[in-house]
C-alpha cells in the first residue's frame, strides 16, 4: 500500500502538467470555501455606531497622508495582544476601516501606530511635529513636511474625488434620496458634510472652524493633514467596549 502511494506521489511530482492541474484543483476549493460563504451573509462587516466617511477635508489630508508616503512608516491597526492595548488602545475593528480605499493597516512601524492620535496631541502639536518632528520628539527619524504650512490646498477636485469613490460603494450623496438616507443613518450634520454637490464650500466651511494650521487667512495642505490625523480613533466611543476587553489583562 505504501509502495503505491509513493509511486502515485512520485507521478504526480515528474508530471508538471498533472502538478500544475491538481495544484489549481486545491486552490479553487480552498477558495470558494473561503468566498462562497460571503454570498450568503447580509454584511460582512458590523455596524458601529459613529462610524461614516470622511468629510471632503478630512478625504483631502488622506490623500496627502497616502501622496507623502506615511503609510510606509505609520500602521493604522491595532492588534488584540496586551502589549498593543496598553500602549495604544482598544484593538481596531473592522468597520472602523470600512470607507477606506484603500486602507492604511499596514505591518511596518518605524513609527508608532496611528488608529488612535486623533485628539491626543493639539494641532499645534500636530503642525510643529508635521514641519520639525525632533522639534517635539528628539529621537524621532521622521523626515520634516514643512511645505504642507506652505502649499495651498487644491479643492478644485474634490467633488471628482467624491463621486469617485461613491463608486466603490462609499455613501456620499449625489440625491435627495441618498440624502435622506445618510440623514437616516449617520444624523443630519454628518450627512450634510457627505453632500457632494457643497463638497468644495464644505471643506473650506471645516478648515476655517477648525484652524488645523493656525492661519484662517490660508487654506493650505497642513489644514488638511491635521484634520485627517485628529479624526483618526474618535469615531467610535471605545468607553462602551473597554470595561469589559480591559478586565481580561487586570
Amino acid at each position: 500500500m505504501i509502495m503505491k502511494f509513493r509511486f502515485a506521489h512520485e507521478s504526480i511530482e515528474i508530471n508538471a502538467g498533472l502538478l500544475i492541474g491538481l495544484t489549481l484543483l486545491v486552490i479553487s476549493i480552498g477558495g470558494l470555501v473561503e468566498i462562497v460563504p460571503l454570498f450568503y451573509i447580509d454584511e460582512t462587516i458590523e455596524e458601529v455606531e459613529g462610524v461614516r466617511p470622511y468629510t471632503p477635508l478630512e478625504q483631502a489630508g488622506r490623500d496627502i497622508y497616502v501622496r507623502e508616503g506615511c503609510y510606509t512608516c505609520h500602521s493604522q491597526m491595532i492588534r488584540p495582544f496586551r502589549d498593543e492595548l496598553l500602549r495604544y488602545g482598544h484593538y481596531s475593528l473592522a468597520a472602523e476601516s470600512q470607507y477606506d480605499h484603500p486602507f492604511q493597516w499596514g505591518s511596518k512601524r518605524t513609527g508608532p501606530d496611528l488608529a488612535r492620535v486623533g485628539e491626543k496631541y493639539s494641532n499645534e502639536w500636530h503642525v510643529q511635529h508635521l514641519e520639525a518632528p525632533r522639534s517635539v520628539v528628539p529621537e524621532s527619524i521622521m523626515p520634516n513636511y514643512p511645505w504642507l504650512s506652505e502649499t495651498a490646498l487644491n479643492t478644485s477636485d474634490i467633488e471628482g474625488k467624491l463621486r469617485a469613490l461613491k463608486m466603490v460603494g462609499v455613501p456620499y450623496s449625489d440625491t435627495d434620496e441618498e440624502y435622506q438616507a445618510n440623514v437616516e443613518r449617520f444624523g443630519e450634520e454628518a450627512a450634510k458634510m457627505l453632500d457632494i454637490h457643497s463638497a468644495e464650500k464644505n471643506l473650506i466651511a471645516q478648515a476655517q472652524a477648525g484652524n488645523y494650521d493656525g492661519d484662517r487667512s490660508n487654506l493650505t495642505e497642513m489644514d488638511a493633514m491635521v484634520a485627517y490625523l485628529q479624526l483618526l480613533g474618535t469615531l467610535v466611543d471605545f468607553s462602551k467596549y473597554d470595561e469589559g476587553y480591559f478586565a481580561e489583562f487586570r
